[in-house]
C-alpha cells in the first residue's frame, strides 16, 4: 500500500492519466474528492472501489472532462483537463469510451445505431463502421439484437449495447462505472474478460466497482476511495500491470 494522495512512481512518460492534488465539491459544500494523487501507465488497468458516494463517479467525471476540477491539475492523454476550452474537449472524448451507470442509450435509435455513433465523428467510412458495428456485437452477443431499439432489451443487454459503444471506437482510455452491475454471473466474468483484454491491446482502463469478488478475481491494481480520499493503493504481487 502507498501513501494516501502519492503518485504512483517509476511511470513517468508511459502515464496515460495523471492526477495531482485534485479536490471536487459541489453546491452545499459536499466534498466528492481530496487532494487526490495518482498516476495511471498506458495499457494498465485499475479497479477503483470504495463505499457509494465516495467520489468513484466523480473522478470517472473528472477523467472524462464532463466535470472541471476546483483544485489540481489533471492531465489525460497529455492533455491537461483543467486549460482546456470547451471545443478541446470533444476531440479528447473521441480518444475515451465510457460505459455509464444509466447506460445513457437512445431510445429512438436501433442497438447498431447507438453503438455506431462513436464512430460518426471519426473518418471512419460507412462500410468499415458497419463491418466494426457487427463484430463489437458479435464479441458481446448481441448481433441478432442489432436492428432492435433499446427499450426492448434487457437491463444487462443495455448494459452490453453501451459497453460495445464504449469500445467500437478501440479507445485509448476505457472508463467503466460498475459495468457488471446489472449481468447474471457468467455473463459479468465474460464481460470483464473482455474489458480486461482491451488492456492487454494498450487500452488503459478504470473499473468502478462495488463488486470485491471480480477485484479478487482479476488480481489487478486497486485504488480505494473513502469520504472523497484515496486511501489505498494496492498492486498484487507479481503483476506488472
Amino acid at each position: 500500500m502507498r501513501g494516501v494522495g502519492s503518485a504512483v512512481p517509476g511511470i513517468g512518460s508511459d502515464a496515460a492519466i495523471r492526477m495531482y492534488h485534485v479536490s471536487k465539491s459541489y453546491m452545499a459544500g459536499t466534498t466528492a474528492l481530496s487532494d487526490v494523487s495518482l498516476e495511471l501507465a498506458k495499457g494498465e488497468m485499475v479497479f477503483l472501489t470504495g463505499p457509494s458516494g465516495a467520489g468513484k463517479t466523480t473522478l470517472l467525471k473528472l477523467l472524462f472532462g464532463a466535470e472541471r476540477p476546483d483544485e489540481g491539475q489533471i492531465v489525460v492523454l497529455g492533455r491537461n483537463i483543467a486549460r482546456l476550452g470547451e471545443s478541446a474537449i470533444p476531440p479528447l472524448r473521441r480518444r475515451i469510451g465510457v460505459v455509464f451507470q444509466d447506460f445513457k442509450l437512445l431510445s429512438s435509435r436501433t442497438v447498431a445505431e447507438n453503438v455506431a455513433l462513436a464512430l460518426h465523428v471519426t473518418a471512419c467510412s460507412p462500410q468499415k463502421a458497419r463491418a466494426r458495428v457487427f463484430a463489437i456485437l458479435k464479441q458481446l452477443g448481441l448481433q441478432h439484437r442489432r436492428d432492435h431499439y433499446p427499450l426492448a432489451l434487457s437491463g444487462g443487454e443495455q448494459q452490453r449495447v453501451a459497453l460495445a459503444r464504449a469500445l467500437v471506437n478501440e479507445p485509448e482510455i476505457l472508463l467503466a462505472d460498475e459495468p457488471t452491475g446489472n449481468l447474471d454471473p457468467d455473463l459479468t466474468v465474460d464481460i470483464m474478460d473482455l474489458i480486461a483484454g482491451t488492456a492487454l491491446r494498450g487500452t488503459s482502463v478504470v473499473v468502478a466497482t462495488h463488486e470485491l469478488e471480480l477485484v479478487k478475481r482479476y488480481r489487478k491494481r486497486t485504488l480505494r476511495i473513502e469520504g472523497g480520499k484515496l486511501i489505498e493503493d494496492v498492486r498484487p504481487l507479481g503483476n506488472a500491470r
